[in-house]
């Protein structure tokens, strides 16, 4: 190349330099809601919601600046929940984040246009929110809780932490076809294990109270926990009635055990939450929520509460010590 064409080459491009950084600098700032079916007070939620802005922030997105968050903390009040998914909806936002069942259906029904990330749901495609894993077809997409082989692993964990039992209660949402999905793996896993299983259905706290005292009238007993909002909204009392009635259970997330419970094995929700920032990031660059695949959990966590366990009269066994990854004492 010339000298002289070399000049104007590099003369040119130095003169749009400032055009380009005034480009950026005025770059328009994108919209992101997030509804939240929990108090602001939770330090679960929190906690979550930490791990998906730092993601956010790590993708060269920060609030303030090139990010404007409305955040809804709903809490478990269904009619709340409805109220401020049409709030969210209304403001247009470029992409809105939900989590769980209980907050992405409302959405859906407010609407089919802005795109929805979920960093949690049971069963996106039972429950009318995708066409497909691979290919969801609308407005939302996002992560799984877990597939339905882990509900067995549940009944097993039950086991070895407490091998005495000889039968276990299956709390579950049977108005979702995820709490009957869940019941029908722990139901054929039961055998092999020689432990009968029977359903307690989540209708209502009164019912449960009810149910679960029954249950609890035989010697050997035990609970399992299935994933489920309603469950979500119901576990300080499900926590409760578990200690009351001397159960040894076992949860499908770590914050039932954070207040009280024994062990529980699922997804590592923090992740779960920054995986949740990439596909918010891909959505404000441009991608579409019909062509991003759901996703399962890639990382697990089994966390145990010792103190809770001796409460029980149980001495965890080694093996299943080993295999936490928290011990809370």
């Amino acid at each position: 190349m010339r000298r002289r064409e070399f000049i104007t080459i590099v003369g040119g491009a130095a003169a749009t330099w400032p055009l380009r950084a005034r480009a950026q600098h005025s770059e328009r700032v994108r919209r992101i809601g997030i509804l939240l079916a929990s108090a602001a007070d939770d330090t679960e939620f929190q906690a979550r919601l930490a791990a998906f802005l730092e993601a956010l922030a790590l993708l060269g997105w920060t609030n303030g600046s090139n990010l404007r968050i409305d955040v809804r903390w709903a809490t478990a009040n269904a009619a709340e929940i409805r109220r401020h998914a049409a709030e969210l909806a209304a403001l247009s936002p470029d992409v809105i984040l939900a989590h769980g069942s209980s907050t992405v259906g409302p959405l859906l029904q407010a609407t089919r246009t802005v795109p929805i990330v979920f960093p949690v749901t049971v069963d996106p495609v039972g429950s009318g929110f995708v066409d497909s894993l691979a290919r969801p077809g609308g407005n939302a997409t996002g992560f799984m809780n877990y597939e339905y082989n882990l509900s067995g692993k549940w009944l097993e964990l039950l086991k070895q932490i407490a091998p005495g039992l000889t039968r276990a209660a299956v709390l579950r949402d049977a108005a979702q076809p995820s709490g009957t999905g869940q019941f029908g793996v722990i139901q054929a896993a039961a055998p092999s294990l020689r432990l009968d299983v029977r359903p307690i259905n989540m209708r209502n706290p009164e019912e449960m109270e009810r149910a679960v005292e029954a249950f609890s009238s035989s010697p050997n007993s035990g609970l399992v926990v299935t994933g489920s909002g309603k469950a979500a909204v119901y576990r300080d009392l499900i926590v409760s009635l578990a200690a009351r009635h001397k159960l040894p259970a076992v949860y499908f997330e770590r914050n039932f055990v954070a207040v009280g419970g024994l062990i529980s094995y699922g997804p590592d929700f923090l992740d779960q939450y920054r995986r949740a920032a990439g596909y918010v990031d891909r959505i404000l660059k441009g991608e579409k929520p019909s062509d991003l695949p759901v996703q399962a959990p890639t990382k697990y966590e089994t966390v145990i509460n010792l103190k809770t366990a001796k409460a029980l009269g149980l001495d965890v066994p080694a093996s299943v010590l080993a295999r936490a990854d928290e011990v809370i004492e």
